[in-house]
């Protein structure tokens, strides 16, 4: 019998179900975040007070959205506009880390032989269903049976690693050094960026008897500290809470990985008795070595929470947001018996945090732009919009359903229109603060750059755009004319910043100074964004002026 070699391996086969089955986890994934929409933010927002609560929501976040990184950016998101703590954070990073389990459940499962009924169906309906909500199910099914399908052509061709010298001796290292099989689990993984594919791998390269288990046990720990890599690269050099966070989870899991291997041996007679005891199959015992691990390290650190944030706030040192407190509870229910007015005051208060939030996401895009910031600092913008979003409607459902509570007086509907314009102007503001962050990653993408000018007049912008909302918002909560009077000069200053920025950037451009085709094109759209943030202040200022008791609006229709 010859001897097997490299080249007697199909390595396109490997390659090829690899690239198939991360295809199906994000297609999946991303497939199943489209579904729930924005209830998972809420969900997070809402249960996450009791840390207890936070891991139980966390874990079943990210076995809908199948990735413990975007449970985290969401996350992120919330304590980076102050809605959440760090230790609220912390929770739902600990269930992030058993949510990601049931990835490798799923695939133990072996269903191989199904998958492309699968794929069958869930192309169907992609292609045919017209409804969104039915092309994102196609989505999740097509991913499902991608994945599997990808397995099944990656696993057959893994199997014929167990007959190759080179790869039987690899085995043998690892099983007697599990050092090299953690590192090997923390490369693959920071890598691949995913510690469901890296375990999903390694099951089927189990399951052909390629390595021993005693190998497999520190692969799967090192896949839990590999999954950090990508949040600690995204954080450097970012937010405060950016970088706490994945400095927690990057702790948590370094901690959970250091008992591990302390109790490595003892660990792997468990699984093994486990493994006789209820006949698991080779990748369901894989399977379940997660989750056992998982759900054990983070039962064992939750008491130690507190203990943990405080290291972190040690070694990362600086001022978090103050917490920005809205009760969301106040805008889901309305007795009957409430006074319009009372409610009304409700309304207001959860305006005017909303402006917070809406003013801190300007900020960060100011940021974004000012440290050609990464791509997690974007997706943590797309996270804090998505949560302007989210406040616009509650509180407009709300103030809605005021509406139609019995005995409305005129001051009532005056204020009940004034709250809803308020709030339809600070959530225009949010929107093209995006657009701005869309503007600014075309740029970094294309490895541009603005010049030292162009930064100053788009940054003397972004100042007097957050002088101005600031104003504004004084204006609603005062209905002060003269306030009113002082924000119509500042933007007719805004209005002449605009005029002189494009007329330096077309300056630069005559004296060929801006050279860069994709800055240059959009400059001129940021300055536009920019100047019409302004203009929903003033809007929201003109809606909430009075002059002897009548608005600005009867005002000129009276003229």
């Amino acid at each position: 019998m010859e001897t097997m070699t490299l080249a007697d391996i199909r390595w396109d086969m490997i390659l090829g179900g690899f690239g198939l089955f991360m295809f199906g986890i994000k297609f999946m994934g991303d497939g199943l975040k489209s579904v729930a929409g924005e209830k998972l933010r809420d969900y997070i927002d809402k249960y996450t007070s009791n840390p207890l609560m936070g891991v139980l929501i966390g874990a079943i976040i990210t076995v809908f959205i199948q990735s413990s990184s975007a449970t985290t950016a969401i996350t992120i998101g919330l304590v980076r506009a102050g809605l959440m703590k760090l230790e609220q954070a912390a929770g739902i990073i600990f269930g992030a880390n058993i949510g990601t389990t049931v990835t490798a459940f799923l695939i133990s499962l072996s269903i191989d032989q199904y998958s492309l009924y699968f794929v069958f169906i869930g192309g169907i309906i992609v292609s045919f269903a017209r409804k969104k909500k039915m092309r994102y199910i196609g989505e999740i099914i097509l991913g499902f049976g991608s994945l599997f399908y990808g397995l099944m052509i990656m696993g057959d061709s893994l199997k014929a690693l167990k007959d190759l010298p080179e790869f039987v001796q690899l085995a043998q290292t690892l099983a007697n050094q599990p050092i090299l099989s953690l590192l090997a689990g923390t490369v693959m993984t920071a890598l691949i960026q995913s510690s469901s594919a890296a375990i999903g791998v390694i099951q089927k390269i189990y399951e052909s008897g390629a390595v021993p288990f005693i190998a497999v046990l520190p692969f799967v720990f090192g896949s839990n500290i590999g999954t950090t890599v990508t949040g600690i690269l995204a954080a450097l050099g970012g937010s405060l809470p950016a970088r706490r966070t994945a400095g927690l989870h990057t702790i948590f899991n370094i901690i959970g990985t250091i008992v591990g291997m302390i109790l490595l041996y003892p660990y792997a007679n468990l699984i093994l008795w486990l493994t006789q005891q209820f006949n698991l199959q080779p990748m369901m015992q894989i399977a379940v070595t997660h989750i056992i691990f998982n759900v054990t390290t983070t039962l064992l650190l939750l008491p130690f929470l507190k203990q943990l944030c405080i290291l972190v706030r040690k070694i990362i040192p600086g001022n978090e947001p103050e917490r920005i407190e809205i009760n969301i509870d106040e805008l889901e229910t309305i007795q009957d018996s409430a006074v319009p007015s009372v409610s009304l005051n409700v309304a207001e208060k959860a305006i005017l945090k909303m402006s917070t939030v809406v003013e801190r996401n300007v900020k960060d895009t100011k940021d974004f732009f000012n440290n050609r910031s990464n791509g997690e600092d974007k997706e943590i913008l797309v996270q804090s919009e998505n949560l302007i979003n989210s406040l616009d409607h509650k509180i407009t459902d709300y103030v809605l359903r005021v509406s139609n509570m019995p005995h409305m007086t005129e001051k009532d509907m005056a204020d009940m229109n004034l709250h809803l314009q308020v709030v339809k102007n600070l959530e225009r503001i949010g929107d093209l603060s995006m657009n701005l962050a869309e503007f600014f990653d075309m740029v970094n993408e294309d490895k541009g750059d603005f010049s030292t000018e162009a930064r100053d007049d788009i940054n003397q912008m972004f100042d007097m755009f957050d002088h101005m909302l600031n104003l504004s918002m004084e204006v609603y909560r005062t209905k002060n004319y003269a306030s009113y009077s002082a924000l119509m000069e500042d933007e007719n200053y805004m209005d002449g910043l605009e005029y002189q920025a494009r007329q330096n950037h077309f300056k630069r451009m005559h004296q060929k100074v801006c050279t860069n085709g994709v800055a240059g094109s959009v400059y001129c759209d940021i300055l536009s964004n920019l100047e019409r943030m302004s203009d929903h202040c003033c809007n929201i200022a003109r809606y909430a002026v009075t002059v002897d008791g009548k608005s600005l609006d009867e005002i000129n229709k009276e003229i």
